[in-house]
């Protein structure tokens, strides 16, 4: 039954779009690398990847705060962010990969002739090095960043102007991401969410609660619901 409905709710897209961290890609090494790097620089040891990975999800913010247990409101933290943020520039690639199944997702999307796109907080300074430099995120066909419109994520305005660069109604799209924000923006958009379990979700995150349309384990769960 779960499956049945799933294939109803995804049968009709025209257009799936993606978020990308803790999504299509893990760049949970790359960015704790950069927050160990940080560490070290203040003369304190490194965190396994497994303390820092569920803080992800939250960007620079998280990483300071699991990294350095430093809050946006200490002096400094404007001044760490952007040296935790010049770290990760260095290492955008180093580490960073597709989350198993990914590619097999993208590919179907590509042989069905569905466009697909990116949306994700990131800014475009560390968006755009990545989706150039990874060869199975070429064909998509829009890339909206955080800073790319006026509003980022949970506003509806990232998707939309995804929506518009795809020439496709966003009730005729599905929204994949793998934080409440991701959700959020979906449903304020307008369009169908999926919850990617399988990515960071969040420190202490109840996805049941996030009310998503569907909540997939896997990228091969997409292919599936898909076929």
């Amino acid at each position: 039954m779960q499956q049945a409905a799933s294939c109803l709710m995804l049968c009709d897209v025209q257009a799936l779009l993606f978020d990308l961290d803790g999504t299509l890609i893990d760049s949970a090494p790359d960015l704790g690398g950069a927050a160990n790097a940080l560490r070290q620089e203040r003369g304190l040891a490194a965190l396994p990847l497994a303390v820092l990975r569920p803080w992800v999800g939250a960007g620079a913010r998280g990483m300071l705060a699991a990294g350095l247990s430093i809050e946006p409101e200490h002096p400094e933290y404007l001044t760490l962010r952007d040296r935790f943020l010049a770290l990760y520039e260095q290492r955008l690639l180093l580490h960073t990969r597709a989350f198993d199944g990914v590619a097999e997702v993208l590919a179907l999307l590509d042989r069905r002739g569905l466009p697909w796109g990116i949306v994700t907080n990131k800014a475009e300074r560390f968006t755009h090095p990545i989706h150039r430099g990874m060869p199975l995120l070429q064909s998509a066909k829009a890339v909206i960043s955080g800073d790319t419109t006026p509003q980022a994520k949970p506003h509806p305005e990232p998707l939309l102007e995804a929506c518009r660069r795809l020439g496709v109604d966003p009730k005729a799209c599905a929204y994949v991401g793998d934080d409440l924000r991701d959700v959020q923006a979906a449903h304020a958009a307008g369009m169908r969410s999926v919850a990617a379990c399988w990515g960071y979700l969040g420190h202490g995150a109840d996805v049941a609660s996030w009310g998503a349309h569907l909540r997939a384990d896997s990228p091969q769960a997409l292919s599936d619901w898909l076929t």
